[in-house]
């Protein structure tokens, strides 16, 4: 991601340029949740004709908490093997994890992520949000259940929740060192 003044001293131009181009359908920015502009590395090298570079993976991403759960484990693949396959999408490898949400110990999801910020990955398929993390690559959500915005939002609290209290209840094995520590 680029910040406009940044973008604008790559391209060798203004920040008006920009602003102007903006306006114009030229090259559009994207916008962050507070509403500023940035631009990123694809728009560069469109801008500079580089679209023939070689898109990244496409990857399929399914993890499930614990081994007990590698029936659901199965079915996230599958399900999203069919969704793929329905819009005609080829799919370079397939990544099936086991480990919590929690941990960012795990090895396949830490691979994923080196291939993202190397750039080797262009799309990540999951069958819900909180199975990987967003971070820099396209990653679309597949699963069939439509909420409406108040619905939305109150899954996103639950979720809020749940990982606060996921964190509590792990903090239980340690009860008895945070009752011996003085400093605590």
């Amino acid at each position: 991601m680029y910040k406009p003044s940044e973008f604008s001293e790559i391209l060798g131009v203004t920040v008006k340029t920009l602003q102007r181009w903006e306006k114009e359908g030229k090259l559009i920015a994207y916008r962050n949740p507070k509403g500023r502009r940035f631009y990123t590395q694809k728009q560069y090298d469109v801008y500079m004709g580089e679209t023939k570079k070689e898109r990244g993976k496409t990857v399929l991403y399914a993890r499930v908490s614990n081994r007990n759960q590698k029936d659901d484990l199965k079915k996230q693949v599958d399900f999203l093997r069919q969704f793929v396959n329905a819009n005609g999408v080829i799919v370079d490898e397939v990544i099936e994890d086991v480990g919590s949400g929690l941990n960012y110990k795990r090895k396949k999801w830490h691979q994923v992520l080196d291939d993202v910020m190397d750039g080797k990955v262009s799309t990540i398929y999951v069958t819900h949000k909180d199975r990987f993390i967003r971070f820099g690559t396209e990653i679309v959500v597949v699963n069939n259940e439509s909420f409406s915005p108040q619905e939305e939002m109150i899954q996103d609290l639950i979720a809020i929740i749940h990982v606060f209290s996921c964190r509590i209840y792990g903090l239980r094995k340690y009860k008895k060192n945070i009752k011996e520590d003085d400093e605590l």
